[in-house]
């Protein structure tokens, strides 16, 4: 385990160092992620980039808007079913989630919006369809 010394220095919250300011209690609508600050990658909780390798991360707030790339239906370990999609968020990187709505009408393609960034029950963030989320049978 790790312990800094004394002699070391500490960085503190601010746009300098790349950690957010502490949010508000209020805003449960804020998804964050990294961005390295060698390639510009984007990713969901990681220590290294998986693209060159570099540790130097800045966690930066996401819009909350994606694409819904995957989603499939879950019936184990729930009295109803529920869905756990893929989203592409629109910064470029990837989350797994639960879209609101039922989960046959959820499909690839999907433009989503971020509803509450940490499920009470599951702890995963929860998105709700932008479009219309009834369309035609294809």
């Amino acid at each position: 385990m790790y312990h800094p010394s004394a002699s070391t220095s500490i960085p503190v919250a601010g746009s300098a160092t790349g950690l957010l300011e502490p949010v508000a209690a209020d805003s449960k609508d804020a998804i964050t992620f990294q961005r390295c600050t060698w390639c510009g990658t984007a990713m969901y909780h990681r220590l290294l980039c998986p693209v060159c390798q570099g540790s130097d991360l800045r966690t930066e707030r996401s819009e909350g808007t994606g694409t819904v790339r995957h989603s499939t239906v879950v019936h184990r370990n729930t009295p109803a079913a529920r869905n756990v999609s893929l989203i592409e968020m629109s910064e470029g990187f990837v989350v797994r989630g639960r879209v609101m709505g039922p989960p046959i009408g959820i499909h690839s393609g999907d433009r989503v919006r971020l509803s509450t960034a940490k499920d009470p029950v599951r702890g995963e963030p929860v998105f709700q369809l932008i479009d219309e989320p009834f369309r035609a049978w294809s």
